[in-house]
């Protein structure tokens, strides 16, 4: 592999245009963190919903998800005083306390199968084998303390509160069914993040017996949002959808997004798909929801919806043909602390992505009403 150094050796790590999400950090390192840049001045910051909404995606929960145990109590060290945020840089950082790089030094020069460890050294010549390293989903615990500070903005959006909910709806092949107007303190009733009690509790027989087996199981996730106002978007380009898919496919483990009020819009007939457009008190509006909220690239004024589609955790302890850095063939048993299955602890992550999206186009001199 390459191990040269270059100019060109170097990743990615912000996102957005007017609200700026730029993450550091790795697995095993001492911290990780984000910045968020662009917020408004003057918002007084909820500092225990922020901790809160970490907290439901921290590890270590239940027997569902990876043993590793981590407080992930944020700290802001820039951007805010007294409370208030400043509309300088807002930084948030987080300690990593339950480390155990030792437990990754078997990887050193093992690519493990379904991770990115191959092509990071194909691309950059050097890669933090801990873990992942920066391609560890753990960096994303900084990405939901920024996006539940998005959250509170849009909680108090001017034209109206704007609020993100999601639920686990699919792990492997058991489907559940749930209103559209669940909330979160029903979500949170189940170890799945699924408020299908039912379902829940097939669920979670499948994550265990899949983790007892040695493999893991994928899934999709729901998410509405409501209360974003009509027209929001740009009918060409930056279209709601783009945006809210260009946050969403950069989150680990996501291959794929489907909009609408079902996934089955493209087993209809035009005549069935449509969504009628409606008047009432001067207001336009949709007298069905099968666009998911979106239509042209821009908000209808109903709620958004979307699923996305999780692939199974890729390090499995089933045992898995590979190859080493010198190309030879190896087979690998998956060790370390992993979830049999992601989506529970990404609800929360999801959320955060979802606000981040919407505020950044709500910033925008262009997209906003």
């Amino acid at each position: 592999m390459n191990s040269s150094p270059s100019p060109n050796n170097v990743s990615a790590n912000s996102i957005g245009k007017n609200l700026t999400l730029t993450s550091f950090g790795e697995s095993h390192g001492p911290f990780i963190g984000s910045v968020l840049d662009g917020f408004p001045a003057g918002m007084l910051i909820d500092l225990k919903a922020l901790q809160h909404q970490l907290n439901r995606r921290r590890p270590g929960q239940s027997a569902l998800t990876t043993s590793r145990t981590e407080k992930d109590s944020v700290q802001i060290i820039s951007g805010v005083f007294e409370g208030k945020t400043l509309g300088t840089p807002i930084t948030f950082l987080i300690p990593n306390l339950d480390q155990k790089p030792q437990d990754y030094e078997a990887l050193k020069t093992i690519y493990r199968p379904g991770h990115a460890d191959a092509l990071w050294d194909l691309k950059m010549g050097h890669r933090d084998y801990r873990g992942g390293g920066r391609s560890s989903a753990r960096i994303t615990a900084a990405w939901v303390a920024a996006g539940a500070l998005a959250e509170q903005f849009l909680s108090q959006y001017q034209m109206g509160p704007i609020k993100v909910c999601a639920w686990v709806q699919q792990i492997h092949t058991i489907q559940a069914h749930i209103p559209n107007l669940v909330s979160r303190e029903e979500i949170d009733k189940s170890p799945v993040r699924c408020p299908d009690l039912e379902k829940s509790s097939k669920m979670e027989s499948s994550i265990l017996e899949a983790k007892e087996n040695g493999d893991s199981l994928g899934g999709t996730i729901r998410v509405r949002i409501s209360g974003v106002p009509a027209g929001t978007g740009e009918p060409v380009f930056r279209k709601l959808q783009a945006q809210i898919s260009q946050y969403m496919l950069n989150l680990n483990a996501v291959k794929g997004i489907y909009f609408g009020d079902d996934n089955r819009a493209h087993e209809r007939f035009g005549s069935e798909n449509n969504d009628s457009w409606i008047s009432e008190n001067g207001k336009i509006g949709t007298e069905t929801n099968h666009s998911g909220g979106i239509v042209g690239g821009m908000a209808t004024g109903s709620d958004i919806t979307f699923e996305l589609y999780f692939k199974p955790t890729s390090t499995i302890k089933k045992e898995q043909t590979t190859i080493n850095h010198l190309g030879e063939s190896v087979t690998l048993s998956g060790e370390g602390r992993h979830d049999p299955c992601v989506l529970p602890r990404a609800v929360p992550i999801v959320e955060s992505l979802s606000a981040l999206a919407i505020m950044d186009l709500l910033l925008d001199p262009v997209s906003r009403l």
